[in-house]
C-alpha cells in the first residue's frame, strides 16, 4: 500500500513551512516572516506510529478576488490556487493551519470553503498557541466548521503528536496488500506536453501483447501490463486515464503528487523531457525526486524529429542534458520521437538492462579487492596528526537498489567526496547503468550491535 499524502494548507504566514519542517526533521523549506514566501509545493516523509506519511508543504492561499488591474500578482494569486487545489486533489488527508494571533480571517473562511467541498480528513492546527491562554483561545475556529481544533506551535514542536494522533486515527488502517509479481514495473512521467500519453501509445502500439488494464492504486490512474519477451511488464500511469480510445482533452493535468506515488511503486522510471524545450528546472525538480526513491532511471528526450540539427546537435544536447542532471551521471540518454516512433523500441530492453543492474550483486572478495585499489591509489585524509582513517573492508548488503556497507574506524570523518571516490572507482568495475548505489559507513564496533 501507498504511503499516505498529506497536504498543508492555510493562507500565508500561517506557519505552514515551520510545521513542515519540524514534520520531517530538517530545515528544507525556506522559512521567512513574509507573506507567499513559498510559492512551489515541497515534499518530506514523517513517521509516526509505525506508519510512514509524505508530506507536502503548499504556498499560501493569498485572500481576496484577483485584481484585473494588477495582471501579474492575478497570475500569482491563480497559479497559487491551482498549486493549492492539485496538493488537495491528489492528498489522502489535509492539515489545514492558522493563526491564534490573528483569529478566523476572510482568507481562512475561504479555504475552509474548499476544504469543505471534499470528503478528505481535515485535521485543524492552530499555530501560534505558545502559552495556554492561547491555546484556549483556540476554540474560536470550531466556528470553522471542520472539528476539533488542535492548538500547536510548530516553533516549539507543541502539539505535534495531537496533530498526528488525530491524523493516523483519520486515515483508514494500514493494509499490507501484495501486489502482483511483475518482471519489471516502469513509471513514466515528466511535466505536462512532454509526450507521456503519446509514448504510452506508442508503446501499446509495438506489437505486445496487452495482457489487461487494472485499476492502479494510485487514484485516477490505469496500470496497464504488457507481456514482452515472456515476460510481464506493468506501466504505471502518472496521467490519470490514459487507455486508447478514451483520451479525452485536458486529462493529462500535471501532478507531482500522483508521479510521486508511481515512483514509489516503479522499479524503474522513465523521465520524459521535451528536445524542444531543454531540460527545466523542474525536470531537474523530478529527476531529485526519482534519486531520493533511489529507483532506476532513464531520460528520454523526446520529440527529437522536431529539432532542427546540425552534425554537432547531437553532442550540445547531450552536454545540455549531463549538465542539467549533473547529480544522475549514470542515467542513460535516449533520444526518441513518440509521434514518430524513433528508437521507442529500445525503451523496453532498456529499461530491463536498468532492472538487471539493479539486482547485480558484487561479491565480496572482489568488492574488497575494488576497496583496496583505491584505498592504495588514495588513502582517505587523517582524522588528525597522529591518527589515520582506516577503511577495513566493505560488503553489498541489498540489491534493487544496491546498498554497501563500509566499516572503518571513524565513519563520522568520511568526506563526502571521499564517499564520491569510492561510489566512482565501484562504477568504473560494474557501471550500475541507470542505478544509484548507496554507501553505508559503520565504525568496526558496531558491526556486532
Amino acid at each position: 500500500m501507498p504511503q499516505p499524502i498529506v497536504a498543508i494548507v492555510g493562507r500565508p504566514n500561517v506557519g505552514k513551512s515551520t510545521f513542515f519542517n519540524k514534520l520531517i526533521g530538517e530545515r528544507r523549506a525556506i522559512v521567512e516572516d513574509l507573506p507567499g514566501t513559498t510559492r512551489d509545493r515541497l515534499y518530506g516523509q514523517t513517521d509516526w506510529r509505525g506508519r510512514t506519511f509524505t508530506i507536502v508543504d503548499t504556498a499560501g492561499i493569498l485572500p481576496g478576488e484577483e485584481d484585473p488591474n494588477n495582471a501579474p500578482m492575478a497570475e500569482i494569486i491563480r497559479a497559487t490556487r491551482a498549486q493549492v487545489q492539485l496538493a488537495i486533489d491528489e492528498a489522502d488527508a489535509i492539515i489545514f493551519m492558522v493563526d491564534v494571533k490573528d483569529g478566523i480571517t476572510a482568507a481562512d473562511q475561504e479555504v475552509a470553503e474548499m476544504l469543505r467541498a471534499t470528503n478528505k480528513p481535515v485535521i485543524l492546527a492552530v499555530n501560534k498557541a505558545d502559552s495556554l491562554s492561547r491555546a484556549q483561545e483556540a476554540v474560536e475556529f470550531w466556528n470553522l466548521g471542520l472539528g476539533e481544533p488542535i492548538p500547536i506551535s510548530a516553533y516549539h514542536g507543541t502539539g505535534t503528536g495531537d496533530v498526528l494522533d488525530a491524523l493516523y486515527q483519520a486515515l483508514p488502517p494500514f493494509e499490507d496488500t501484495p501486489e502482483e509479481e511483475y518482471a519489471l514495473k516502469i513509471a513514466i512521467v515528466g511535466r505536462p506536453n512532454v509526450g507521456k500519453s503519446s509514448l504510452l501509445n506508442r508503446l501499446l502500439g509495438e506489437e505486445r501483447v496487452v495482457v489487461s488494464d487494472i485499476p492502479g492504486t494510485t487514484r485516477d490512474s490505469i496500470d496497464t501490463v504488457v507481456e514482452y519477451n515472456n515476460q510481464k511488464i506493468l506501466l504505471i500511469d502518472t496521467a490519470g486515464i490514459r487507455r486508447r480510445g478514451r483520451i479525452e482533452r485536458g486529462i493529462e493535468r500535471y501532478s507531482v503528487l500522483r508521479a510521486l506515488r508511481a515512483i514509489e511503486r516503479a522499479d524503474v522510471v522513465l523521465l520524459m523531457v521535451d528536445a524542444t524545450e531543454g531540460v527545466t528546472a523542474q525536470d531537474a525538480h523530478i529527476a531529485g525526486m526519482i534519486l531520493d526513491a533511489h529507483k532506476g532511471i532513464a531520460v528520454l528526450v523526446n520529440k527529437w524529429d522536431a529539432v532542427e540539427k546540425t552534425n554537432e546537435t547531437f553532442e550540445q544536447y547531450t552536454r545540455h542534458v549531463r549538465a542539467a542532471l549533473n547529480f544522475i551521471p549514470y542515467a542513460p540518454l535516449l533520444f526518441i520521437s513518440a509521434k514518430t516512433g524513433q528508437r521507442v523500441d529500445k525503451i523496453i530492453d532498456l529499461a530491463l538492462e536498468i532492472q538487471g543492474e539493479r539486482n547485480t550483486r558484487i561479491p565480496t572478495s572482489k568488492l574488497n579487492a575494488i576497496l583496496r585499489d583505491a584505498v592504495r591509489d588514495h588513502p582517505p585524509a587523517a582524522i588528525h596528526k597522529t591518527a589515520h582513517l582506516r577503511i577495513y573492508y566493505a560488503t553489498q548488503v541489498q540489491v534493487a537498489p544496491p546498498v554497501f556497507l563500509f566499516f572503518t574506524n571513524a565513519a563520522e570523518e568520511i568526506h563526502f567526496s571521499y564517499k564520491r571516490y569510492l561510489e566512482n572507482r565501484i562504477r568504473a568495475e560494474y557501471p550500475f547503468v541507470g542505478t544509484p548505489i548507496i554507501l553505508v559507513f559503520r565504525n568496526r564496533d558496531e558491526e556486532r550491535s
